[in-house]
């Protein structure tokens, strides 16, 4: 089983480059995201509790967050692997990740973070904007926040895996093939 975190500021390529490597790879991909969405509307026990949370405005406490996670790895127990999106954003996070995984007999085997300069990554972002109907890619202001809290609350999880030395950068500027074929040389050392 092989665990991958894919890691990049918002427009960096990561959803593009996401499925290239689920495609490849075969990996199952697991964003914090839908998990919630998914358990929420499945009614499960972890889902009415994460709703609890949210309508009342507050952030969904880690400890739930990972027993979805723990319920997604138990569910798909012929999984290639798991592709981490929007997972771990803090340092606790990736610790209660990492002990979760250590009961399944499994790691994090490598962290991919996309590395895209901030007037690219605002260009992208503005011109998804024209089309997404996402508002928080048609104010540069709201980008430009965005991304600084991107590396505010990363950088700590680059840091804690890099003790580990599991970080890899790869540059995100250039065409989706030559930037997946970085990915894919990364990915490659370390399955084999």
């Amino acid at each position: 089983m092989f665990n991958l975190i894919l890691f990049g500021p918002p427009g960096s390529g990561k959803g593009t480059q996401s499925q290239k490597i689920i495609d490849k790879y075969g990996l199952k991909h697991l964003s914090t995201g839908d998990l919630l969405r998914s358990e929420i509307a499945a009614e499960t026990p972890l889902g009415l509790e994460a709703k609890g949370f949210m309508d009342r405005g507050q952030l969904v406490p880690d400890e739930v967050v990972i027993g979805m996670i723990s319920s997604a790895l138990d569910a798909n127990p012929d999984a290639n692997g798991f592709l981490f999106d929007g997972f771990p954003r803090t340092e606790a996070q990736a610790e209660a990740l990492d002990k979760l995984l250590k009961l399944k007999k499994t790691a994090i085997h490598l962290m991919l973070a996309l590395d895209v300069a901030e007037p690219e990554l605002i260009s992208r972002l503005l011109n998804r904007g024209k089309t997404s109907g996402r508002s928080d890619d048609t104010n540069e202001d709201v980008i430009k926040a965005r991304i600084t809290e991107y590396h505010k609350k990363t950088s700590a999880v680059a840091d804690y895996y890099m003790k580990f030395d599991k970080v890899k950068h790869i540059p995100g500027e250039g065409t989706v093939e030559n930037i997946f074929d970085s990915i894919s040389a990364e990915i490659d050392k370390k399955v084999k």
